[in-house]
C-alpha cells in the first residue's frame, strides 16, 4: 500500500511540476547510451553482438537504485521512490503535447498542428491532412499513455526501485535504437526485444483498462480481434483497444524516413476528428483510475494472503 502511495505522490509532484525544465536525467542517459553506441561500434563484431554488449552496460545505472532499494526504508525510500517514479512518467508532458495540436486544429492552423504534431511522432508530417495529424496524435496518446505512465507504474509495483529504473532504460534505448533499418536493425536488437518484454504484460493491462473506461464492448472486441495484427506486438492491442473503446479508427497508410508504409486499420467507426484528441486525453485519464483501483484489490489481496500464512490460517 506504501508502493501505491508514492504513485499517487508521484503523479501529484508530474502534474504540478510537468518534466524537468533544466536537465532530466534520461537525457543524461542518452548521452551516455550515445557515447556507448560509439564505442561498441568501433569493435570488431557482428552489429548484433555490438548492441548487446552496449545494451549490458547501458543496464550498470539499476545498481545504484538495487543497492538503494536493499538499504533505504521509511521516509527517505518514500520520498526516492516518489522522485524516481516521477521522473519515469510523462502524463503531464503527454497532456501538454497533444493539446498544442488540439488547439491548432481549433485554431484551423494545419501548418502549425503539423509542427506540434512533429515532435511526438516519428513518421513525416509535412503533408498531413486534418485527418491524419488527429489519427497521429490519438495513436501518440494511446501508445505513448502505455510507455510512458502505465508501464513504468507496473515495474514499480512489481520490482520497486530497480523495476522501474530498468523498464525506463529499456524503453529509452528501444526509442533510439529499435528502428529496422539499416542502422538499428541489428545493433537495436537487443533493446527492441527487451522493450517488447517488459511492455508485454503491462500493455494487456492498459489495453483492459482502455476498454474499460469506454465502450468496452467494442474496446474488447477489436483488441481480441485486431491487436495481435498491428506490426507491434505491444502497441497492437493498446490501439486497437483505445481505438474501440472511442468509436474511432485508427491506422492506415503513414510515411516514415521516406517510405510510406501500408497498415492496417484498428478500431470501428468513424475517422478522428480535433474533439476527439480531447477523449483520448480523458480516456488515459480515466483509464489509470481504472488501473489504480485493479491494483489497490491484487495489492490488497496480496497483502491478506500473506497475513493469512503467518498467522496460520492457510
Amino acid at each position: 500500500m506504501v508502493s501505491l502511495a508514492i504513485l499517487l505522490l508521484a503523479w501529484w509532484l508530474d502534474t504540478r511540476l510537468g518534466e524537468p525544465a533544466r536537465f532530466h536525467p534520461l537525457v543524461g542517459f542518452g548521452n551516455y547510451a550515445a557515447w556507448l553506441e560509439r564505442q561498441l561500434r568501433r569493435l570488431p563484431l557482428a552489429a548484433r553482438w555490438q548492441g548487446i554488449i552496449a545494451f549490458l552496460l547501458a543496464m550498470l545505472p539499476v545498481v545504484p537504485f538495487a543497492f538503494a532499494a536493499a538499504i533505504f526504508s521509511g521516509g527517505f525510500y518514500v520520498l526516492l521512490g516518489s522522485l524516481v517514479v516521477y521522473l519515469a512518467m510523462a502524463y503531464r508532458a503527454l497532456r501538454e503535447h497533444a493539446l498544442h495540436v488540439y488547439r491548432a486544429l481549433e485554431a484551423e492552423d494545419l501548418p502549425l498542428a503539423r509542427l506540434e504534431i512533429a515532435k511526438i511522432v516519428s513518421r513525416e508530417t509535412a503533408e498531413l491532412s486534418e485527418e491524419e495529424v488527429c489519427t497521429a496524435c490519438i495513436e501518440s496518446v494511446l501508445e505513448n499513455g502505455s510507455d510512458a505512465i502505465f508501464s513504468a507504474w507496473f515495474w514499480w509495483l512489481l520490482l520497486g526501485l530497480p523495476g522501474v529504473v530498468l523498464y525506463r532504460l529499456v524503453n529509452t534505448l528501444d526509442a533510439m535504437w529499435g528502428y529496422k533499418n539499416t542502422r538499428y536493425r541489428y545493433f537495436g536488437w537487443a533493446a527492441a526485444r527487451a522493450d517488447d518484454v517488459m511492455n508485454y504484460l503491462p500493455a494487456r493491462s492498459v489495453a483492459w483498462c482502455y476498454s474499460l473506461a469506454g465502450n468496452a464492448k467494442q474496446g474488447l472486441r477489436c483488441w481480441r480481434e485486431q491487436g495481435h495484427r498491428w506490426k507491434s506486438p505491444n502497441a497492437g492491442p493498446v490501439m486497437a483497444a483505445g481505438a474501440g473503446s472511442l468509436t474511432i479508427t485508427l491506422g492506415g497508410a503513414a510515411r516514415y524516413h521516406g517510405v510510406m508504409q501500408t497498415r492496417m486499420t484498428l478500431g470501428v467507426g468513424a475517422t478522428p476528428v480535433a474533439q476527439d484528441i480531447l477523449r483520448a486525453l480523458n480516456l488515459v485519464r480515466l483509464a489509470l483510475w481504472i488501473w489504480l483501483a485493479h491494483a489497490v484489490v491484487v495489492c490488497g489481496g496480496i497483502f491478506l494472503l500473506f497475513s493469512l500464512i503467518e498467522r496460520g490460517f492457510v
